[in-house]
């Protein structure tokens, strides 16, 4: 078989998986595998376990489309073979630097680059799925993040990654750095050997997460996650888990930077789109309390994240002010006390109780509460009465 389109001869078709693989990397994906669209029994038994156990905590749409996501071939009957592409987005500098400055938040690495990866590696597969066609027939379809696709398992039967104990997937020549996608063909491509396991007896992600949300390795319960509960929950995030959320606005990297693989990471993305704005490194907090609506969809334009929105946005914001210990931000705090969204209004209220001292805050509560009429709101103004105030209790 030959190994590249300049062995073949008018006999000899070109390898289509020779010649993917090569055009791929020339693209500035980094890794490249080849997988069957299908998945193993045991996959969707896990995945069933997982919603059966509600870990999946109000991300409802991983349970509606339960059957698709646990069988590739289900999603497209059609396919027979998996193209993973792999992209690094190792960062240059320590991400977890930022949490040692208080009035800066950190944002998790994968959402402060330059253009939404979801679009940085769409248009390139779509590119190269178009090639795929025209050059040996078939069809394609494309996936970022954007169906319901088993990623990580995909990526480890192509050969590129296997799932770390921290459930994210793990390369020996790329650490824990990698966007993931995905090009499902009608033509049958020779498959790679699956990675194996390589966490061996290393268990520092598990003891790096914040608010211990591996019950066990290799499982995840997202509704203790700090990436979900700033990013994937709706509503107010959960008293336990404000504090130790720190200064994590979007996001959480910890179990991820901790990773000792990523030694092995190449030092920035090939692809200029996945490098970092500047902007989103350590943003001040008194700044990013100020946004409005507007200003927010301006700020992360072609950014993920402006799907969370401006008032969850804000509402990580003022917790990660409550969890600075710097009174000079309590102003901006108060500031929204008079917010239009009551999310916001009640994160300002617990920001200033860990802020504040006693008598400012009773003065405060005086004059505040009988002008509010959200429920929530209240509740957490009247919560600094039974528990106390100061950083402990709030």
């Amino acid at each position: 078989m030959p190994t590249s389109p300049e062995d073949a001869t008018p006999d000899t078709p070109a390898d289509p998986g020779a010649e993917l693989r090569d055009r791929a990397l020339a693209m500035g994906y980094d890794a490249v595998g080849f997988a069957p669209a299908s998945s193993s029994p045991e996959l969707r038994e896990r995945l069933s376990a997982f919603l059966a156990e509600g870990m999946h905590g109000d991300m409802g749409w991983l349970a509606a489309h339960e059957t698709r996501r646990g069988d590739a071939a289900a999603l497209w009957p059609g396919a027979r073979s998996v193209v993973v592409v792999a992209a690094s987005y190792r960062p240059a500098v320590d991400p977890l630097d930022v949490l040692s400055r208080p009035d800066r938040g950190g944002i998790s690495v994968y959402a402060r680059t330059g253009r939404d990866y979801h679009d940085a590696l769409k248009k390139r597969l779509k590119e190269l799925g178009r090639w795929l066609v025209a050059a040996h027939g078939g069809d394609a379809r494309v996936f970022v993040d954007t169906a319901p696709v088993m990623e990580k398992p995909l990526a480890q039967a192509a050969g590129i990654g296997w799932q770390g104990k921290h459930t994210n997937l793990v390369s020996r020549a790329h650490g824990s750095w990698l966007f993931l996608g995905e090009l499902f063909t009608t033509l049958e491509l020779e498959p790679a050997a699956p990675e194996t396991d390589h966490c061996g007896s290393c268990q520092r992600c598990l003891d790096a997460c914040p608010t211990a949300a591996f019950p066990a390795p290799y499982r995840l319960d997202a509704r203790r996650c700090i990436s979900y509960l700033t990013i994937e929950h709706k509503g107010h995030i959960p008293r336990e888990f404000r504090a130790p959320i720190g200064n994590r606005i979007y996001g959480c990297d910890d179990c991820l930077a901790v990773c000792p693989w990523n030694k092995f990471a190449q030092a920035a993305p090939r692809m200029d789109e996945l490098l970092p704005r500047v902007e989103l490194t350590a943003p001040r907090l008194a700044e990013l309390a100020r946004l409005d609506d507007a200003s927010f969809r301006t700020l992360f334009s072609g950014s993920p994240i402006k799907r969370t929105g401006r008032d969850r946005f804000v509402r990580n914001v003022l917790i990660a002010i409550g969890n600075s210990g710097t009174p000079a931000l309590a102003a901006e705090a108060e500031r929204l006390l008079e917010d239009p969204s009551p999310l916001v209004r009640a994160m300002a209220v617990w920001a200033l109780a860990r802020l504040l001292p006693a008598p400012k805050l009773a003065a405060l509560r005086r004059e505040r509460v009988p002008l509010e009429a959200d429920p929530d709101v209240i509740e957490e103004w009247r919560l600094l009465g039974t528990l106390g105030c100061g950083p402990s209790a709030c």
